[in-house]
């Protein structure tokens, strides 16, 4: 009896995956919850898993396939051997090569010899002089043509080849590489859910950026001060993240408009704070949600950063942890962005862009002094944000991050 592979129900308003990868091959045996194959959806990959035990007996839906909710991948049969290949085809025998006639086998007659001509030796009827002459200046006799007695190089020759510019030569292209100039690769389904979501941000919204730059000395020194004894009671490290996703909270509750989303003619205010942190990884950028962060602690932050990390790393995010959030962070600064306007995460009405820590000259009191400065940049909705509330918002990330302080009195 055959047990039927389906496509499991992938989430909230998805009803399509594209098959990515088959894990096992017909012929081989599965054991109970082993993966099978790969979907790939518009937010996640995701494993479907064998419900019973036997042999992959068929395949049904190939690599790149679309299929919906419900449909037949392939089939389990009972067993637990893989089937045998079938026989190999035995290889043609190869003719025996022909009898060679007698008149093939009788050798023909040498024709008459031709005597070689002799070669002249390098160097050859070159007096002493022109030959210390070529020496010196390391020239090639060959092409020197001779105006002496029987095509003879003389001293003449000699110094009138010295006379002449050395032929320019260009040097050797380096070699083409072996195989195609370009290649064509099909868009995954989450590359083309991340065009489609970006460009409809374009398109649907108004989006205006505003900067800042922040002087984080005061985060800096707190973590220093921190560092050691803050991992050795939570069991994690005290980042950077952690702070910008408390002054951003402390800003949103003050200015609610950038928390909100247009839906259609309404205004709806959150009253709740699940911010995003999108994620670089091999398959394209993702954005898990941290749910009401604004009840977690730094340590509670700096966990579910670490955890949301890894699980997108490893492809193991669920739709569930990539929906719902109300507004995003950015931090562009891992790979080195110094500046840059990020772009809205629909239906969301802002995004926070963190940069590069960088030493810069900057005046305090008066004096000139170097400190780690960061640029921020705030992309919002400006149907939803007008510029005096995107302009405040980032003022207030900026007066808690250069007083850290503040988040912890809620000042």
């Amino acid at each position: 009896m055959a047990t039927d592979i389906l496509v499991p129900t992938l989430g909230e308003s998805i009803t399509e995956a594209t098959v990515a990868q088959w894990l096992k091959q017909p012929g081989e045996a599965v054991a109970v919850d082993e993966p099978l194959v790969e979907l790939e959806t518009d937010k996640v990959t995701l494993e479907v898993n064998a419900s019973a035990a036997g042999v992959l007996s068929e395949v049904v839906a190939a690599e790149g396939d679309n299929v919906e909710v419900g449909a037949l991948l392939g089939r389990i049969a009972e067993g637990a051997a893989s089937s045998k290949p079938a026989p190999a085809k035995p290889a043609p025998t190869k003719p025996a090569p022909a009898k060679p006639t007698t008149a093939e086998m009788t050798p023909a007659p040498p024709g008459p010899a031709v005597p070689a001509a002799p070669a002249k030796p390098p160097g050859a009827a070159l007096s002493p002089a022109v030959r210390k002459l070529i020496g010196d200046n390391k020239l090639d006799p060959a092409t020197i043509a001779g105006t002496g007695k029987g095509g003879r190089i003389t001293k003449e020759d000699a110094l009138a080849a010295l006379e002449k510019p050395a032929p320019a030569t260009s040097p050797a292209a380096p070699p083409a590489e072996a195989g195609a100039r370009e290649e064509r690769v099909r868009m995954t389904r989450l590359r083309k859910r991340i065009a489609e979501r970006l460009k409809e941000a374009q398109n649907t919204a108004a989006i205006l950026t505003t900067f800042n730059e922040a002087d984080l000395s005061a985060v800096m020194a707190l973590r220093k001060q921190y560092r050691d004894s803050f991992e050795k009671k939570h069991g994690v490290r005290l980042g950077f993240m952690s702070f910008f996703i408390k002054a951003s909270i402390a800003a949103l509750k003050e200015l609610p408009s950038v928390n909100a989303e247009i839906d259609g003619d309404e205004i709806v205010y959150k009253n709740h704070y699940d911010i995003g942190i999108a994620v670089g990884t091999p398959q394209g950028l993702v954005v898990p949600v941290i749910r009401d962060a604004d009840r977690l602690g730094f340590a509670g932050i700096e966990k579910t950063i670490g955890e949301l990390g890894r699980k997108a790393r490893d492809g193991k995010l669920s739709i569930a942890e990539m929906s719902g959030g109300t507004f995003t962070i950015t931090n562009g600064g891992i790979y080195g962005s110094l500046m840059s306007t990020p772009i809205l995460n629909p239906p969301q009405s802002g995004i926070l862009g963190m940069h590069k820590i960088q030493e810069r000259p900057i005046a305090v009191d008066g004096e000139v002094r170097v400190r780690p400065m960061m640029y921020l940049a705030l992309s919002y909705d400006h149907r939803m944000v007008d510029g005096r509330e995107a302009v405040t918002f980032l003022v207030r990330v900026k007066d808690y991050i250069e007083d850290p302080q503040r988040l912890l009195i809620d000042m």
